[in-house]
């Protein structure tokens, strides 16, 4: 999660500084075009401001020289040509050709070109181009200069063109043309290259976008660093949220001690057929945790279904069934576990949609909750349970493969038969047997007999057929009788025959840390024995039992082994 999040505040942090660096050399464009823009309206200005004081003063008399001949289209006015008293012959310059004259002085000197121009012409030289004209056509409607960045001959220039207005000096030389004081009689233009301000600029743009870049890596190196520290805190974070979780596993684990190995041997499963998969470590660590936690709404299990050795009844199972949603509401509260808290709530889902809770099915499962229900699933075939022996890997993965497309995703499956076939399966935790005295205790409590508090005929069955196991192993039993008990039971009531039974329990339960003691029929008792027992003590502690009673105490010894005892039906036959 925080590196996608690391990765959205990169891409973030990259495009604001990619829009902030592009928008940054954008506006020195602009601005160096609102510099040539200024150089183009001070420019007119100052036309405009020399023309009127030649205007002022009538034009100015200037020698006639190569540069400065008389001015043919000023004919009509007298006195166009003078001569002084000391024989210097003088021309008559007026506003418009003094002007012409500067203009094409200053853009020898500063590259700017200035020009006069007019739709009604005077001289040809002052004639339009094709901008120029335009722009006077639109100053004859608005009355207002126009301005705007265009290309002559392939460069780039601002042009500015500003409307000249008639005066009354002006009429010396235009009368004739017909304007009266106030006419738009022409204009003036200038035109700005851009080349030298676009030159700074792009100087300038190369130290922005360095600096910029300097500031972006700066930013990313503080993001990464803040991953880094963010991760820490993070995993800090999960660290104490999972010291919470995993203490609440191991209560169930303490209540349950076959649920330690099996959700450690799902979470190994799924991690296998993730990676044969293709799923990252990111994913895999989601799964791993996913099936560490799978059990955990078993804490609200009732003991009595939680730890019950044998098949449940339907009852039962639906409450169990519950532990699914118990795990998922307790997993959602925390943020972290937000997609696992999802992996888990599917994990019994089945991919024709005949599983729990939602009866999702196909596509509409999770991957991972797929792949965590066939790994959950091959670890109960291989497990002995109390009902069901242990199947051997090749079995399971052809029982998995049976089931594909039904109650498994086939793609899974076959991840699985790759993944999962040599694996190593350690029969001492993969069963469902119990492992130490409290834990046989435990485990025992379901098959207690309701008088005697002794173990009852069901457990002497799977005593028996687990004998093979290290855990049990009793090699030598003694079926005891308690003869006249039913003249006993007749004559003095059932309550007094109860009272006897505990009495003799309680003398039998003496011998129980060296075995184990049943009570299998009304009157008959079994001890299972790892060592021969002394009979002669057993007998004096039950005849005290059975004082005053007329009841009396008779036994058979068998050695299981040499009397091929394996189920509860051999001692039957025996006896």
């Amino acid at each position: 999660m925080i590196n996608r999040i690391v990765y959205i505040i990169i891409a973030v942090w990259t495009l604001i500084m990619f829009i902030g660096g592009g928008v940054s050399v954008y506006n020195n464009y602009k601005y160096a075009d609102s510099l040539a823009v200024n150089e183009a309206k001070v420019s007119i200005q100052k036309d405009l401001a020399y023309r009127s004081w030649v205007a002022s003063h009538g034009g100015v008399y200037v020698p006639i020289t190569k540069k400065t001949p008389p001015n043919l289209y000023l004919s009509h006015i007298k006195n166009r040509d003078v001569q002084t008293n000391d024989g210097q012959h003088l021309t008559l310059m007026n506003p418009a050709y003094t002007l012409s004259q500067m203009m094409h002085d200053y853009a020898k000197l500063y590259g700017t070109k200035g020009h006069i121009t007019s739709l009604i012409l005077l001289n040809p030289k002052n004639k339009p181009d094709d901008w120029e004209r335009k722009s006077l056509q639109e100053i004859d409607i608005t009355k207002k200069p126009v301005l705007t960045k265009t290309d002559i001959n392939g460069e780039k220039y601002i042009r500015y063109i500003n409307p000249l207005i008639t005066k009354q000096s002006c009429l010396k030389c235009h009368a004739f043309q017909g304007y009266k004081v106030g006419d738009i009689r022409g204009a003036v233009s200038v035109s700005i290259p851009l080349r030298g301000y676009y030159a700074e600029v792009f100087y300038n743009s190369i130290w922005n976008i360095f600096a910029t870049l300097v500031i972006y890596f700066i930013g990313l190196f503080a993001i990464l660093y803040g991953k880094k520290q963010a991760k820490k805190v993070l995993e800090n974070k999960i660290k104490n949220y999972e010291q919470h979780i995993y203490s609440l596993v191991n209560m169930i684990e303490k209540r349950d001690s076959y649920t330690a190995g099996h959700t450690r041997r799902v979470a190994t499963y799924s991690v296998l057929i993730a990676q044969e998969m293709g799923f990252n470590d990111e994913k895999s660590e989601d799964l791993y945790r996913a099936a560490m936690l799978h059990d955990i709404g078993k804490i609200s299990t009732p003991d009595s279904i939680l730890l019950k050795p044998g098949k449940l009844t339907e009852l039962e199972f639906s409450i169990i069934k519950e532990h699914v949603v118990v795990s998922y509401e307790l997993l959602k509260e925390v943020d972290i576990y937000g997609e696992i808290a999802e992996i888990v709530r599917n994990h019994h889902e089945h991919y024709d949609g005949s599983g729990y809770p939602r009866g999702l099915k196909g596509d509409e499962i999770p991957i991972m909750s797929q792949i965590m229900t066939v790994a959950d699933a091959f670890d109960a075939m291989t497990t002995n349970r109390i009902y069901k022996a242990r199947k051997e890997i090749p079995i399971a993965l052809k029982e998995l493969q049976d089931l594909a497309s039904k109650q498994f995703n086939s793609e899974v499956v076959k991840a699985a038969s790759k993944a999962l076939v040599n694996v190593h399966i350690d029969e001492k935790t993969s069963s469902q047997l119990p492992k130490t005295k409290l834990e046989q205790e435990r485990f025992a409590y379901f098959y207690r007999d309701q008088i005697t508090g002794l173990y009852n005929r069901d457990y002497l069955g799977f005593v028996l057929a687990y004998n093979y196991t290290d855990e049990f192993s009793y090699e030598n039993i003694y079926v005891l009788f308690l003869n006249n008990f039913n003249q006993y039971n007749k004559k003095y009531g059932w309550a007094e025959g109860d009272k006897t039974l505990k009495n003799v329990a309680k003398k039998l339960e003496k011998f129980s840390h060296e075995a184990l003691v049943f009570r299998i029929y009304g009157d008959d008792f079994i001890i299972l024995s790892k060592e021969i027992i002394k009979m002669d003590e057993i007998e004096r502690e039950v005849a005290e039992a059975l004082l005053d009673t007329g009841i009396k105490m008779a036994y058979k010894y068998f050695n299981i082994k040499d009397s091929s005892i394996v189920n509860i039906h051999d001692i039957e036959s025996l006896i």
